[in-house]
C-alpha cells in the first residue's frame, strides 16, 4: 500500500495549475513508487481565507491514514502548521514538511485570521518530525521567516538551500530525500 502524502498548495492566482503543480510533479518523480501524493485545489487560491482553507483541509484529513505525510508550500504550509497547533488530527502524522512558509507574528507577517504564536514546538503532536525548507534566493517570503519558525520549533530540521527560489526551483529532491529518510 502506498504511503499517503497530502501536498497543500500556496496562494495566488493560478498557483494550483501553473506553479505548485511543478513541485508536486517533482516530488512524485523523486519519491517514485510507494508514495501516493494527493494535491487538492484549495478554495479561493487568489484570495485565501484561513477558515475556508482550514475547512477544506479538515475534510482532506478525514481520508488520511496513520503515518500520512503533510507537505505545505508557502501559505499552504502556514495554514497546516496553524491548524496542527490548534488541534491534532485523528490520524498520527508521519511528518510535516514546510516549504517557504510565511511566519505569522512578530518579525513575520501580520494576519487578521491566524493567531500569532511562538509555541509551535509545544503545541504540535509530540515526536512529530518537522522539516523547514527555504530557498536562499526566495523573493516572495523573506529568509528570516524560517529562522522565526526555527525558534518556535527547536526540534525542527532547517534546510536553507543555496541558489533556490520560493519554488525551490521546482526541485523537490531534498524534500523527497528527507521524507524517505525521516518519515519512512
Amino acid at each position: 500500500m502506498a504511503r499517503q502524502i497530502l501536498f497543500i498548495q500556496g496562494a495566488g492566482k493560478g498557483v494550483h495549475d501553473c506553479w505548485d503543480n511543478k513541485l508536486v510533479a517533482s516530488l512524485e518523480q523523486e519519491l517514485g513508487d510507494g508514495y501516493a501524493v494527493r494535491y487538492p485545489r484549495m478554495p479561493g487560491e487568489d484570495d485565501p481565507r484561513y477558515g475556508a482553507w482550514k475547512a477544506a483541509l479538515t475534510e482532506e484529513f478525514n481520508s488520511l491514514k496513520d503515518g500520512a505525510i503533510l507537505v505545505g508550500h508557502s501559505v499552504g504550509g502556514t495554514t497546516l502548521i496553524h491548524m496542527l497547533a490548534e488541534q491534532s488530527p485523528k490520524f498520527s502524522i508521519g511528518g510535516l514538511f514546510l516549504i517557504a512558509a510565511p511566519f505569522i507574528g512578530e518579525g513575520g507577517w501580520p494576519s487578521d485570521e491566524m493567531k500569532a504564536r511562538t509555541d509551535f514546538g509545544e503545541r504540535l503532536p509530540e515526536g512529530l518530525p518537522v522539516h523547514l525548507y527555504h530557498g536562499v534566493d526566495d523573493a516572495e517570503v523573506p529568509v528570516a521567516h524560517v529562522h522565526l519558525y526555527a525558534k518556535a520549533i527547536p526540534h525542527a530540521v532547517i534546510r536553507m538551500i543555496e541558489g533556490m527560489d520560493h519554488q525551490l526551483n521546482n526541485d523537490m529532491r531534498q524534500v523527497a530525500r528527507d521524507i524517505r529518510a525521516d518519515a519512512p
